[in-house]
């Protein structure tokens, strides 16, 4: 059995090892050439790849990321000028509604909005709205509604009282002008303001992160700003003994 085995194995390579130097000698003489398909891999994402390139440089650059930058780094200081700026433009607009054309526009006046801006409102609306989300921290619908209520009920009259007194005792007027001047223009501004913050309180409160409920809260309040300048504009209120 050993012995058949044997010469079974030695004839096989005596068979197989003639081949193999063949097979080598043909392959060092006649290389065989390796077919390399390119496929365009790159050809058909690239569009992929340059808008999600495209995305990234819109959402690492520009204002927008310079803006949101600055929040995170400097949060009042950027909102109170973002504030200054917008009743800056407000103010402005105010006076073009409301003055004669042949009447020069009351710088004055605008650097008063401005200053109550920069100084008050600004870091009023950053304290406020940190203050309601660590108070209210959910953005459903019951507690949006509860942030509404609270904006209605204390922030804003309080808000319009200051702004009121700031600008009547910036213009001179005394302690009882300015009291005759809330009496007079408080009621009906805080009737408009029902009429015009509750939806613009919903939109903020409901789908806006807290960090940028300020500048939006600011985008609503051109529209108002225009009013209120107008409003505290009005000549002195007289005095009631």
């Amino acid at each position: 059995m050993n012995t058949t085995l044997h010469k079974i194995t030695h004839h096989m390579r005596i068979h197989v090892q003639p081949n193999l130097q063949l097979s080598n000698a043909f392959s060092s003489r006649f290389p065989l050439r390796r077919t390399v398909f390119n496929v365009p891999i790159r050809r058909r994402f690239s569009s992929k790849t340059n808008g999600a390139k495209a995305s990234a440089s819109l959402t690492n650059s520009g204002p927008i990321w310079w803006y949101l930058s600055m929040i995170k780094a400097r949060p009042i200081l950027t909102k109170s000028v973002t504030s200054a700026v917008i009743y800056t433009f407000a103010d402005l607009t105010s006076q073009t509604i409301t003055k004669p054309s042949s009447e020069a526009y009351d710088f004055v006046r605008t650097c008063r909005m401005a200053g109550y801006a920069m100084v008050v409102l600004g870091p009023s609306l950053h304290v406020w709205f940190n203050f309601v989300s660590r108070v209210l921290p959910k953005q459903d619908l019951v507690t949006t509604f509860k942030k509404m209520f609270m904006g209605q009920a204390i922030f804003g009259p309080i808000m319009t009282a200051l702004f009121f007194s700031v600008n009547a005792a910036l213009q001179g007027e005394s302690g009882k002008e300015i009291i005759a001047r809330l009496k007079r223009d408080m009621l009906p501004t805080m009737t408009s303001n029902v009429i015009y913050w509750p939806l613009c309180d919903f939109v903020t409160f409901r789908f806006i992160p807290v960090h940028l409920q300020p500048l939006v809260n600011n985008a609503f309040s051109y529209v108002w700003t225009i009013y209120i300048t107008y409003m505290a504009s009005l000549s002195k209120a007289a005095p009631t003994n």
